[in-house]
């Protein structure tokens, strides 16, 4: 493909070879119809059964499509990485490949994006096929504390379903689990015009799902280091000077009492090491001396930090340009 596409759709997948050939077929026929250009990007975080073939072989006879495999599972938020890394369109959509998420929505989302000028559109699943009490009630919660601590006013932070624009998926770093918060990441690199649109959700028709409910709690903690990383990851002095210089003010306040109780008001009385207030001043003085010690550090990482993935790519299908267009 020598001229940018209109669109590229990243789909990250594990152990979906039954819903991979339907859920091509599917995504073809709306783009074809819309009358997009477009490539596909699948990636394979380290399947086990033959989900991989099919994508090697449909990369054969499609030129639009490029294939992505891990070594092994690394994560979503690494196989998202690693397919915006190749991607080439002038929109980048995501989304899951268990046909949970609809591709007809592809084509309002481009229009989002180019029509009317934002930077990012995430999905807003307003109706789920989910287990209530174990998904959609957990979520709604989920959702709530991440609108808060952002100040985005999303629905659905989590949901595959994404519609981004080149620069935007150039410019943000997944890494970790942050997958969820990319929405987050766009804002706090600069790009704040995120929209919202409603989605069609579909129960799932194969296979399981491949997240379990310890998945809310790393989100919720995702989400507290995002909330420090955007106040204080450019300073992270300015946070642990602060506790620091709290503490060994205490620690100060508490050893001049001693002083003073112990030389003029009660020279005859207890020695200082035998009353708590004396390690009540020696245990904030030498955490005070930790903070600020920490500041220093992170102050030093910060100036010469550099991210690495951890993740290894096995195979690498570039687009067959002898393919049917």
């Amino acid at each position: 493909m020598t001229k940018q596409p209109n669109i590229t759709v990243v789909i990250p997948y594990l152990n979906e070879a039954e819903s991979l050939p339907e859920l091509y077929r599917w995504i073809v026929s709306v783009l074809d119809t819309a009358a997009l250009t477009f490539e596909l990007i699948f990636v394979d975080d380290g399947s086990t059964d033959n989900s991989w073939a099919f994508v090697s072989q449909t990369a054969k006879q499609d030129q639009r499509v490029l294939g992505i495999r891990f070594m092994r599972n690394f994560g979503k938020s690494q196989a998202l990485h690693a397919g915006f890394l190749q991607a080439k369109g002038k929109v980048v959509c995501t989304m899951d490949a268990d046909l949970q998420d609809s591709p007809d929505e592809l084509p309002e989302l481009y229009k989002r994006i180019t029509e009317e000028g934002y930077d990012m559109v995430s999905g807003w699943k307003k109706r789920r096929y989910d287990s209530y009490l174990f998904k959609n009630l957990p979520s709604k919660v989920f959702n709530w504390a991440a609108r808060k601590v952002s100040g985005i006013k999303l629905h659905d932070f989590n949901c595959g379903l994404k519609a981004y624009r080149y620069d935007v998926i150039k410019t943000v770093e997944v890494y970790g689990e942050m997958h969820r918060y990319i929405p987050v990441l766009a804002k706090q690199a600069g790009f704040s015009r995120i929209g919202e649109q409603v989605v069609q959700h579909q129960a799932r028709k194969y296979g399981q799902s491949k997240f379990g409910p310890n998945r809310f709690i790393k989100g919720f903690l995702d989400l507290i280091s995002l909330w420090f990383l955007d106040r204080f990851g450019r300073r992270p002095m300015y946070f642990f000077g602060l506790m620091g210089s709290i503490m060994l003010l205490l620690g100060f306040i508490f050893s001049l009492y001693l002083g003073i109780d112990k030389v003029i008001i009660n020279p005859g009385g207890r020695l200082i090491a035998s009353r708590p207030e004396f390690y009540v001043a020696l245990t904030t003085m030498i955490l005070g001396s930790q903070f600020f010690l920490a500041g220093f550090l992170a102050e030093i990482i910060l100036r010469n930090r550099n991210h690495k993935l951890r993740y290894k790519i096995k195979e690498f299908i570039p687009q067959n340009s002898k393919g049917n267009a």
